[in-house]
């Protein structure tokens, strides 16, 4: 069944807070968007906020409206018995559902050991009981960022638990499956290479299940690749052609076997960080990064978005702080305009630091205001 949306009020009752909070953290949250400087390749701006039955096509549509559960991950682990606000997968499920989402990302199968289920529903029976319960509330899961080998060549155990995540995978009816880790933390070409013959194997196999197999991506991974030069006491170069690592990884794996997620946050972040390198002749060259025409030049191999945005800060050394999507400086509107393909993509709002001590509601508030500024954009 899909459970329809609620109104402030509903909202602000199923979280159990009272009038004058929610309306704070309401205000709080919008008060975050602020006009923001150049950083990259075209000026950084707030996005407006449009309401959602306003004029133009939504960038969005319902159906691919996501949030990946690591936005929610406190409500997961809360015990049901200790709180009245929603708690472990099925009443998530069922708060997420109110609000409006379709689909959803796993960061895991666990929660608190007195949710419905158990602590741990990483299983052949966990996967069927997790199945009935979004089926029950109209979601779908899109993707999980769950185990992917650490090994190369693979170890037979390690074969065997990948092969069980791709069981549960597709008990769960997800397209895609994949890792919240960057394939290789190495600036070496040489290792890179490495990660490529990983994934491509990787690939296959998830392949043959009926799986894309994704590699989801932080900043890290747009820092530019080390691949000539003078060679250092180890032999290993030390300046660079201007190829991000990423790019690198794209050109040398196969687009029917190696799939990935951009974060749309760390993209930026990486604008930000990454905008020099020292070529192989020694001179300091410019080089800007462009999160979108990155997605435009490798097309459809990026079936999965982050929608995570944030306000600037250049104090921080990443140029932005996290706030909840929508109230930042990122400029989705574009983004998305760009990117194209509507009914491929598939945003997944998140928001690391949503969970908070002091407020125990305060991450699916934030899922909610989420949600409402995903559906929002307009063309």
């Amino acid at each position: 069944m899909n459970i329809s949306q609620h109104t402030d009020e509903d909202l602000r009752r199923s979280l159990g807070i009272g009038r004058r909070r929610f309306l704070s953290t309401c205000t709080a949250v919008a008060a975050g968007a602020v006009a923001a400087p150049v950083l990259g390749a075209a000026p950084v701006q707030a996005a407006p906020r449009a309401a959602a039955g306003g004029n133009g096509r939504s960038l969005v549509p319902a159906d691919k409206r996501g949030i990946i559960l690591y936005t929610v991950r406190d409500a997961i682990a809360r015990d049901p018995l200790s709180t009245s606000l929603p708690s472990g997968f099925r009443g998530v499920f069922e708060q997420l559902a109110r609000f409006g989402y379709r689909q959803v990302e796993f960061a895991g199968y666990g929660q608190h050991p007195n949710a419905p289920g158990g602590a741990s529903l990483e299983s052949v029976e966990g996967a069927k009981l997790l199945r009935r319960w979004l089926d029950d509330t109209g979601l779908r899961a899109q993707g999980n960022h769950g185990f992917i080998p650490g090994s190369w060549p693979l170890t037979s155990s390690d074969l065997d638990t990948f092969k069980k995540h791709l069981e549960i995978a597709n008990i769960l009816g997800m397209a895609h499956m994949g890792t919240g880790a960057d394939p290789t933390n190495s600036r070496y070409k040489a290792d890179w290479d490495v990660a490529a013959d990983k994934w491509n194997a990787l690939g296959e196999i998830a392949r043959r299940a009926g799986l894309k197999l994704y590699t989801h991506n932080h900043d890290a991974a747009y820092d530019f690749l080390l691949d000539g030069g003078p060679l250092d006491a180890e032999g290993r170069p030390t300046r660079g052609s201007g190829i991000r690592k990423l790019e690198y990884f794209l050109s040398v794996t196969d687009p029917k076997l190696v799939w990935l997620e951009m974060d749309v946050f760390w993209a930026h972040v990486a604008q930000y960080k990454f905008r020099t390198y020292t070529a192989h002749d020694g001179s300091t060259r410019t080089n800007v990064f462009d999160p979108a025409g990155l997605v435009t030049r490798h097309d459809k191999r990026y079936p999965l978005f982050h929608a995570k945005d944030g306000v600037v800060n250049t104090a921080n050394g990443m140029g932005y702080d996290m706030v909840p999507f929508g109230t930042g400086v990122i400029d989705y509107t574009t983004f998305f305009s760009r990117v194209g393909h509507r009914n491929y993509h598939n945003p997944m709002v998140e928001q690391d630091n949503a969970p908070s001590a002091a407020n125990p509601a305060q991450s699916l508030e934030h899922a909610a205001i989420g949600y409402r500024n995903l559906a929002a954009l307009r063309r």
